[in-house]
């Protein structure tokens, strides 16, 4: 099974560990990611998460995402099928950066996206489900 996750979410473990739901979300999104090594899972990478990622000030946090790429089964590149289905998203008001994200899980036919960003988890849509790591891990329980 193919999935994505978002920039936001590979940067969990590096914010502020005190919080209880942001640990959480680190742990389970670092166990996601070892089952991605054991293959159990295929991660998709995406041009945007390049270029979001580099836009990334901290530079060991942008090398430790990166990282990821090479380990991904298929890299997204720009085209017009994600062009097109991310204008679709932006104009029920998801901002830019986040449609691209979506459109390319979507394109990569991703069944999962990995967010910790809250306001994806209300958008409607139903070619890909928008979970958090956490809740990812529950549904791969059941």
């Amino acid at each position: 099974m193919r999935i994505y996750l978002d920039n936001c979410c590979f940067n969990r473990p590096f914010d502020d560990q005190k919080k209880l739901k942001i640990y959480l979300e680190s742990e389970a999104k670092l166990f996601v990611q070892q089952q991605i090594l054991d293959r159990k899972y295929e991660l998709v990478w995406s041009y945007i998460l390049d270029y979001e990622n580099g836009q990334n000030p901290f530079d060991v946090r942008k090398q430790t995402v990166s990282e990821w790429k090479d380990i991904a089964s298929v890299n997204v590149m720009e085209n017009e099928d994600v062009i097109s289905f991310a204008e679709k998203l932006t104009v029920q008001g998801t901002k830019a950066k986040d449609s691209l994200h979506i459109s390319c899980a979507v394109y990569a036919g991703c069944k999962y996206f990995l967010t910790t960003d809250k306001k994806l988890f209300n958008i409607d849509i139903k070619e890909i489900e928008i979970v958090s790591p956490i809740d990812f891990l529950n549904e791969m329980e059941d």
